[in-house]
């Protein structure tokens, strides 16, 4: 209970758990309050040292660097490089508020436009959830709180059939083991990229592909048939093998980008530029062409919702086929041949 000292100050004391505080004040209705407020769980907080946004940021980069591919350890930096100009890095996590989101979010948007604010608002609202399971923090989400920017949506180019079998007609060796396995697999690049000749099974006709497109970013490995084409193709590539690594640089260590190549071998051979991802999005509009069910599109592709497949294709339509009947490695059975069919064999 506080109390005057004799140089007219007041004392306050509190004792919990056999823990004993005190402190001085000038005036008695100070030192009462001071005695009031203090908890048990205060006393805790206060001993615990201080967790600032940097070395929250710091620890979840470690956690997603373990965790996931490089591509999204780059894309989380440089969001907390943006984040650091406009928030005191030595900020204490508890002390962040919605406003300090919104401040930070409102001027991406106007800087960047509306989707590239979103994806921070994504990527730090991620970040803070982490750091409530592995940090302890208790404080909620401020960037959940900071409602989604308008977006302008450009639409994917995907390039046409046409284009696809220039690539492939005037390209050899390992380019055209590359592209031809993207597109009669549907993989994503960094999946190739990691594709190993163990991930092969010749005699099945599978190609097993890792993906961190998860949640969680843990690798999964997922199978998917190998055309006949295919399978040729990775047999012939297999000859010349250097690498446990089916596509690999010139020492056999991995690829982990090729930025420009298909850049470069659109401007080569006079096509309009498409990127990796459009040949998976080509790929499926082939398949949907054919007539290939949504939930087989969907296993081809390794998507966990039918909703993310109905994205990729323009219409749907009711009969099942095969890779190897779109791709041209199997007669097809008798029957109504769609239209698109008929120019679907692309394997050269």
């Amino acid at each position: 209970m506080a109390y005057k000292k004799p140089d007219g100050k007041y004392k306050a004391v509190r004792m919990i758990g056999g823990i004993r505080r005190t402190r001085t004040f000038d005036t008695k209705a100070e030192a009462r309050k001071w005695e009031a407020e203090q908890t048990a769980e205060l006393w805790m907080r206060q001993e615990r040292p201080i967790l600032t946004a940097l070395s929250a940021a710091t620890e979840y980069l470690k956690d997603v660097e373990a965790r996931m591919v490089r591509k999204t350890l780059i894309e989380k930096q440089a969001v907390f490089k943006l984040l650091f100009m406009t928030l005191d890095p030595q900020t204490p996590m508890e002390e962040i508020t919605a406003q300090d989101a919104a401040r930070f979010l409102n001027r991406q948007n106007e800087d960047r436009g509306g989707n590239a604010a979103n994806g921070d608002r994504k990527n730090l609202a991620a970040w803070w959830t982490w750091a409530q399971d592995a940090l302890g923090i208790e404080a909620a989400n401020p960037f959940h709180k900071v409602r989604r920017f308008g977006e302008v949506r450009r639409e994917r180019h995907v390039p046409t059939v046409e284009d696809m079998e220039t690539l492939l007609k005037n390209e050899t060796g390992e380019i055209h083991t590359f592209l031809l396995t993207l597109l009669h697999t549907a993989a994503r690049v960094g999946e190739l990229f990691r594709l190993r000749w163990s991930d092969l099974d010749f005699e099945h006709r599978t190609v097993r592909l890792g993906t961190r497109k998860r949640k969680g970013g843990s690798l999964e490995h997922d199978k998917v048939p190998m055309t006949e084409a295919l399978r040729t193709e990775l047999k012939a590539h297999k000859d010349g093998a250097r690498s446990v690594f089916v596509f690999c640089r010139p020492n056999g260590k991995p690829y982990t980008q090729r930025i420009h190549l298909m850049e470069r071998l659109c401007k080569r051979h006079g096509v309009q530029e498409f990127g990796f991802h459009g040949i998976r999005h080509l790929t499926a509009s082939m398949l949907d062409v054919a007539g290939v069910e949504l939930s087989t599109i969907q296993a081809i592709l390794r998507h966990k919702s039918a909703t993310t497949t109905a994205k990729y294709l323009h219409s749907l339509r009711g009969t099942r086929v095969e890779l190897d009947h779109v791709f041209g490695g199997e007669k097809r059975a008798p029957g109504r041949q769609t239209e698109g069919s008929k120019v679907l064999a692309i394997s050269t």
